[in-house]
């Protein structure tokens, strides 16, 4: 079956009477308006109200047919008007870098990171940091009274008496032995004696190098100094002169080493595609918003958070000079790898109900309307996933006349 279309709804009538006019209406008279040849609109001279005579008869033009509709098929015959309001231009692959540019924060390193717990129960007398300080390995942090270390070095001393008594017992005990004077039994017994006092002095010792003491301090020194266990810097600080310290598993202080930092970004589900390990990424941050810092994705990760649908992303920098420091906020946009992808210009596509559709020259003047997924639009081009491909040759200009 084959229609015909005419845009404007101008088709002869039987017996190639002309289809009646529309009027348009100038003061108390009417001017009747249609369309005269392939050069447009022809205009009615103004009459009295109820007639209208024509300034200018039609052509044979008039009532041809624009275009004629067959098998899904648009086909724009060669004596048509449409010929000369329809654009064509072939498909041509653009190739595509996608950037995603997401808000992101600046993190210590989790392994360069170093927890300080107070190693007893105690009292802050002096603090010796602030935070955001910088410390080497084993600077004191702050200085701890405790009667817990006063009790570690009374077992020390005890150990190390009862070790000196057994030992002379048992040398006294050998001596005997050799004279028959005791029996064997006794000096056995010596040196099960000298051999507890033994283990229970390397248990005070051990108990006195787990708080952090030396073993040569004097006994009735009830101080405590912390000391840092790596360099770095105070970024957590829990603690202040006079406080009392009682939960050993409490930490009272964080040391991290800023010389290489983490710039965290949460990725959006439907985004994930678009980042993986390695992938190059330039940071702004707000501090220095006039430079870029080059990076590449360290660490994607497995997990998508079930609350904000959003999965953590990281970039690894070298922050020799502390430049970069701990929840500092960035822009970090990420630059998917370049590739080939289908571009027409926005004026060929053709919104058809919820559908994107575009009309493919299939034959010389002839065409034929095919969805399309969009990707993307950049500027007055738009990237399209599936549809269309390189080489074809779309309506990019007066698609519209076609739609039907």
């Amino acid at each position: 079956m084959t229609q015909s279309g005419n845009p404007g709804g101008h088709d002869g009538a039987h017996g190639g009477v002309p289809a009646p006019r529309p009027w348009l209406r100038v003061g108390t008279t009417l001017v009747a308006i249609g369309l005269v040849g392939a050069a447009g609109f022809g205009v009615y001279r103004v009459a009295s109200r109820g007639e209208a005579v024509r300034a200018q008869e039609p052509s044979t033009h008039e009532t041809a047919a624009f275009y004629t509709v067959e098998g899904g098929q648009i086909t724009v015959p060669p004596t048509s008007p449409l010929r000369a309001k329809l654009g064509i231009a072939e498909v041509a692959d653009k190739m595509i870098q996608r950037s995603l540019t997401l808000p992101a924060v600046v993190e210590a390193d989790p392994a360069r990171t170093a927890k300080v717990l107070p190693s007893v129960a105690g009292r802050v007398v002096d603090l010796k940091v602030q935070l955001g300080a910088r410390v080497a390995a084993g600077d004191v942090l702050a200085v701890i009274e405790s009667g817990d270390l006063a009790q570690a070095f009374s077992d020390l001393e005890k150990a190390r008496s009862a070790l000196t008594l057994t030992k002379q017992t048992l040398d006294r005990l050998l001596v005997l032995e050799k004279t028959r004077a005791i029996s064997v039994k006794e000096r056995e017994q010596a040196q099960s004696d000298y051999a507890q006092a033994q283990s229970e002095f390397e248990r005070a010792q051990n108990r006195l190098q787990a708080i952090g003491a030396p073993s040569d301090q004097k006994g009735d020194d009830r101080h405590l100094s912390m000391r840092a266990p790596v360099a770095g810097s105070v970024i957590d600080l829990q603690m202040a002169p006079g406080a009392f310290l009682n939960d050993p598993t409490a930490a009272v202080m964080t040391i991290a080493d800023l010389s290489t930092v983490w710039v965290t970004a949460n990725v959006p589900e439907k985004d994930t595609a678009l980042v993986s390990k390695g992938q190059s990424v330039d940071v702004v941050f707000t501090a220095y918003p006039n430079e870029v810092f080059k990076g590449k994705v360290l660490f994607v990760s497995d997990v998508l958070d079930p609350d904000t649908r959003r999965t953590k992303v990281r970039i690894a920098f070298d922050n020799p000079d502390i430049r970069l420091k701990p929840n500092m906020f960035a822009n970090a946009t990420f630059l998917a790898p370049a590739q080939a992808m289908p571009a027409v210009p926005t004026s060929a596509l053709i919104l058809r109900g919820e559908t994107d559709q575009v009309f493919v020259e299939v034959a010389p003047w002839v065409f034929e309307a095919r969805p399309v997924e969009v990707a993307f639009q950049q500027g007055s081009e738009a990237i399209v996933a599936r549809g269309v491909k390189a080489g074809e040759r779309v309506v990019v200009k007066g698609g519209v006349l076609l739609n039907d």
